[in-house]
């Protein structure tokens, strides 16, 4: 066995990517202060095609050196958009017809692993502040609370770890 070079792994370039069809997930940053994160989302959803970030409230946006330091250039591949009110935002991806999902542990939230995705149904999946998490009243406006089993001492994971683990589940499931 061989480890691959980059120019051997087949990619696609910026251009194609604009053009492919995209995975039907919108990502929703609420008010993330790591610009590392942020730039780590943005690598993460170029590597799932995803359709769209939205940029909430606090969280910085490109270009910007820390988030360019982890998206890798990503940052010029997904579209994205800054809305500064992350609850006017879930509400006009509501009167969309996109199913807002927020990733959070709440009461009568569902896991990760026994969410099903509805067929031609397009989602938004909203992460929360490194602290604070998704804030209350998005978490209210949602239309389901999706949680991600975790077994350990620890009660959170990272936004960019969460949003790994929450888009590869999505883009599995979605993808089948």
């Amino acid at each position: 066995m061989r480890k691959l070079r980059n120019n051997e792994l087949g990619r696609i370039s910026v251009d194609e990517f604009k053009q492919s069809n995209k995975t039907p997930i919108i990502v929703v940053l609420d008010n993330i202060r790591s610009l590392n994160n942020v730039g780590s989302v943005f690598r993460t959803s170029d590597a799932f095609l995803i359709e769209k970030i939205y940029l909430c409230g606090i969280t910085a946006t490109p270009p910007n050196k820390e988030i360019h330091k982890t998206a890798l250039g990503a940052t010029e591949s997904v579209d994205w958009e800054h809305v500064e009110d992350t609850v006017e935002l879930i509400q006009k991806l509501k009167d969309s017809k996109i199913k807002v999902l927020s990733i959070e542990q709440a009461d009568n939230s569902t896991m990760l692993n026994d969410f099903s995705v509805e067929e031609h149904q397009k989602y938004a999946v909203v992460f929360g502040n490194e602290v604070k998490g998704v804030q209350q009243k998005v978490v209210s406006a949602s239309d389901v609370c999706i949680e991600i089993p975790q077994l350990g001492t620890k009660h959170s994971l990272n936004i960019s770890v969460s949003c790994g683990v929450v888009l590869w589940d999505l883009f599995t499931k979605i993808r089948k």
